[in-house]
């Protein structure tokens, strides 16, 4: 069997000019779109950052995440990968800066910012202790830098261990892991409601918030698949990743592919067999013939497509199919949050221009931070006592 000391250590990794432009590009032009967008169609514009706020952030909280479920279950599998998840983490500083952009758009997208219409609604006149501007403001900001914090803390540990490789790091995570663990359901749940649910204040669901972190860990697990790909086919990780690592990840993508539909059928069951009408508008207008086919999308794209390709075995331990299969999510996810936040703008979907350059700034952004998080940390966290266990029990 082989030794410990003889797993290498694949440093960092050297990002190509060729990717790094491709980011700056998009990032660029993505920019210069959103501008145009701002000043010629904001009524799309809004909706559009909303979207991709909420989008990445939950990819960049995902990572953060994934790194505090493996070291408080203390998971041997994922130590190879762990820090390609912990590098999603780089765009979390990012999110004040595109939520101090939203702040402006406030009244643009949420009806209970309107002091006319709420005086005169009686239902959202009793919400206005919780849905007013200020409480708005503080609780998203705290949540942004509640994260920045802990991945601050349990990240930097991480990276740290490379250097010192004392296994009590990794002791002093699994203390830190189920504190974040209890901050991240709470502020999750909050910052769904508030980004998202509450576009539609008289629509509620006490689901909601478990709708969308199965989506948040979808499309999470969706990423690190890729990356983990992408820098196997560098040869980045040889001798470290192989097929059986990737067998775990498929695994993990097919149970949460499973876990978001079941999820997503329990909140249209119960609201279907209740018939409340303050509940059933929220699907209704999701049922309209404009939005029928990206409702059913969902139902066979995001949910049966994916089922169906990462049901064999095989599959799972493909790169090939894992890296496709992994961007399918990734643009699956994307709809899906299209689909909570469209309808309540307008009566068919819309991706032009607008929503493209919106979407090209934040890719850009999201590329250039995770590449760069990568470029000045071993790709690998080399100082993980779990790590010689991983690497030589999946390559027995």
């Amino acid at each position: 069997m082989q030794a410990a000391h003889q797993i290498p250590n694949p440093g960092k990794f050297q990002v190509p000019s060729g990717l790094r432009n491709v980011f700056i590009g998009l990032l660029v032009a993505g920019l210069v779109a959103a501008g145009l967008a701002y000043a010629k169609d904001p009524a799309r514009f809004w909706p559009a950052l909303v979207h991709n706020h909420f989008y990445f952030l939950s990819l960049a909280l995902g990572g953060l995440f994934f790194a505090a479920i493996q070291w408080v279950t203390g998971a041997m599998w994922s130590a190879p990968v762990r820090r390609l998840a912990e590098s999603f983490t780089a765009f979390l500083p990012w999110l004040l800066v595109t939520f101090a952009i939203l702040f402006f758009g406030l009244k643009d997208l949420y009806k209970w910012t309107n002091h006319d219409l709420v005086a005169g609604d009686i239902m959202l006149s009793g919400k206005q202790a919780y849905l007013n501007v200020p409480f708005f403001v503080v609780r998203n900001v705290l949540a942004i830098l509640l994260w920045i914090a802990f991945a601050g803390k349990m990240i930097g540990n991480s990276i740290r261990q490379d250097e010192t490789k004392d296994p009590a790091i990794t002791g002093r995570n699994r203390v830190f892991g189920p504190i974040f663990l209890m901050v991240f359901a709470i502020t999750f749940t909050l910052t769904a409601f508030d980004l998202l649910m509450s576009l539609d204040p008289y629509w509620f669901s006490t689901m909601f918030g478990v709708y969308c972190f199965a989506g948040l860990f979808y499309s999470t697990l969706a990423l690190v698949a890729i990356v983990t790909v992408y820098l196997k086919r560098k040869g980045a990780l040889d001798g470290i990743v192989n097929d059986n690592h990737l067998h775990d990840l498929g695994k993990f993508m097919f149970a949460f592919t499973v876990f978001w539909a079941y999820i997503g059928f329990s909140q249209f069951m119960l609201i279907w067999y209740a018939n409340l009408p303050e509940e059933t508008g929220y699907f209704l207008h999701r049922m309209t013939p404009a939005w029928k086919a990206v409702s059913a999308f969902l139902l066979f794209g995001k949910f049966f497509t994916v089922f169906v390709m990462l049901l064999p075995r095989g599959n799972k331990r493909d790169p090939r199919v894992l890296f496709g299969v992994g961007w399918f999510m990734l643009v699956a996810q994307w709809i899906d949050i299209l689909w909570l936040i469209q309808p309540e703008f307008f009566t068919s979907p819309k991706f032009g221009w607008v929503e493209a350059g919106v979407l090209a700034a934040f890719a850009g952004a999201f590329g250039l931070a995770m590449f760069r998080f990568l470029g000045r940390h071993n790709i690998v966290a080399i100082g993980d006592p779990r790590l010689a266990e991983s690497v030589l029990h999946h390559h027995q």
